[in-house]
């Protein structure tokens, strides 16, 4: 009988560098994989559906949330986004450990659907301006979106306060290295 596997969640500020850290751990500890999140989206040319999204139309994404099948959603730009819970259970009973990288509030929710066998990390920018010039850095944001995700780091400090830990990314080789001890830790358990 395979081991069931568990979820690591990781949640920040946009630009606090949580997706740079999470692809690092996955280079790092053995048996993680991301979750696949399912789209309203039209697939672009070189994605899959099952791989990249499961894209489904917008009434089944309304009737799927209807049913409470999502762990997480969100409406971005005119189209759905989300983690169902019947994939993310269906890797787990494969023994595999599920890296989610969502929003702070769908990542309170995995510790009310999975409990103990979900470790919740919030990282932090070593403060709002460093986290301001990053974004900015990026050149993906227009002033309103920029101004849009700065808006929201005051609700998302405070809900990362209820994560089981917090990372300061002021050093990315030292944030990667407290995340990859304390998910080791968290799969030992």
């Amino acid at each position: 009988m395979t081991k069931p596997g568990k979820v690591i969640v990781f949640c920040a500020p946009s630009g606090a560098g949580k997706t740079t850290i999470a692809r690092a751990l996955q280079q790092l500890v053995d048996n993680l994989h991301f979750s696949v999140s399912a789209t309203t989206r039209q697939p672009r040319q070189n994605e899959s559906d099952g791989v990249d999204y499961f894209f489904i139309s917008k009434t089944e994404f309304l009737d799927r949330v209807g049913k409470d099948e999502f762990i997480e959603w969100e409406e971005v730009f005119g189209n759905y986004y989300g983690t169902l819970v019947s994939h993310v259970h269906e890797m787990m009973d494969q023994g595999k450990n599920v890296i989610l990288d969502i929003d702070v509030k769908g990542g309170l929710n995995i510790k009310k659907i999975f409990g103990d066998q979900s470790l919740t990390l919030f990282i932090l920018p070593p403060d709002v301006n460093a986290l301001e010039e990053r974004l900015k850095s990026r050149q993906s944001e227009s002033n309103e979106t920029l101004k849009l995700r700065l808006a929201r780091v005051p609700m998302e400090m405070e809900l990362g306060k209820q994560f089981d830990a917090q990372v300061v990314n002021d050093d990315l080789k030292k944030a990667i290295d407290q995340v990859s001890a304390l998910v080791t830790e968290f799969l030992k358990k």
